[in-house]
């Protein structure tokens, strides 16, 4: 797998210091800079650009995957799958609500991972997944 360029995604969320507390917090994500109308968090190597944007509130949009309604849209990170159990049950002891419990999606098959959806305090839908083996990202 080549090595992959860090992303940048700028997002909408209603309240700032709940932003930090969850991607901060929660996730560990180290802060860059920030001002009164954003903040910058290291996402697993990745910038995220939390934006203030007061009355922010979810879509409520799907798409069935694997016998679940995926929350569209979303965004997260691909860990190993060792990384990813570590992760889910770090968020299962934080009491994080999912709106897809941690599970192996696909079992068997090329495509087989670890997923599960969760929003933060804005309601913006996270996936984190887990690969047994990277190479498989993009497998048929």
């Amino acid at each position: 797998m080549p090595t992959l360029s860090p992303f940048h995604l700028a997002f909408p969320v209603h309240d700032l210091a709940a932003a930090r507390a969850f991607y901060g917090g929660l996730l560990g994500c180290a802060e860059g800079r920030s001002c009164d109308e954003w903040i910058d968090f290291d996402f697993f190597g990745h910038q995220l650009v939390a934006h203030l944007v007061p009355g922010h509130a979810r879509g409520g949009a799907a798409n069935a995957v694997d016998g679940h309604n995926v929350p569209v849209p979303h965004f997260g990170v691909v860990l190993t799958l060792a990384e990813w159990r570590i992760k889910a049950e770090q968020l299962q002891r934080a009491g994080v609500k999912f709106e897809i419990e941690p599970h192996i999606r696909f079992p068997g098959q090329p495509g087989e991972q670890g997923t599960m959806f969760f929003y933060d305090p804005s309601g913006n839908a996270l996936e984190i997944k887990g690969f047994e083996d990277m190479g498989r990202l993009f497998a048929k």
